[in-house]
């Protein structure tokens, strides 16, 4: 694993799009963020498979799966943890970003599951807000949004 500082540490917690997964990994390396995957992942994630949808090794190299949410908790041992869903209080744009912090996805078809919201103080979860009877937005979109915002707040660090 990389030893220089992540910006964010991105997580998805089951994913189900390999897609988004690939635009994800894409927007991390780009931005000096640290990927986790939670098992199960609902495609094949192979060296092949990712050269096959455009990563480059460099991309995708420092990437951790872990083999459940109990796993990824007891090997990270996040200090500050903001999970993304539409069911969030407050703003994505209210929350204080700090290098290092973690940003979990749920599944594309369904979000985070309520028992990992309820783990998490109010304050942490966050939302991007929609016009009203928008459902959801893409996850890769999603995180993108949240990234950026993050990366901006840290002063864009190693940025070109």
């Amino acid at each position: 694993m990389n030893d220089t500082p992540a910006t964010l540490n991105l997580v998805l917690y089951q994913p189900e799009i390999p897609p988004n997964t690939g635009n994800i990994i894409r927007l991390a390396a780009n931005t000096g963020a640290r990927m986790h995957l939670i098992e199960p992942i609902a495609f094949e994630l192979d060296d092949k498979r990712l050269r096959r949808a455009g990563l480059d090794y460099g991309e995708w190299k420092d990437m951790q799966v872990h083999a459940s949410w109990e796993a990824f908790l007891e090997t990270c041992q996040p200090q500050n943890l903001y999970a993304i869903s539409t069911r969030g209080s407050r703003w994505f744009s209210d929350a204080s970003f700090k290098p290092g912090d973690y940003v979990v996805f749920g599944p594309e078809t369904r979000g985070l599951p309520a028992e990992l919201l309820a783990q998490q103080p109010a304050e942490n979860v966050l939302r991007i807000p929609m016009q009203e009877g928008s459902r959801s937005m893409n996850l890769s979109n999603a995180a993108a949004v949240i990234v950026y915002e993050a990366w901006r707040q840290m002063g864009f660090p190693n940025a070109l």
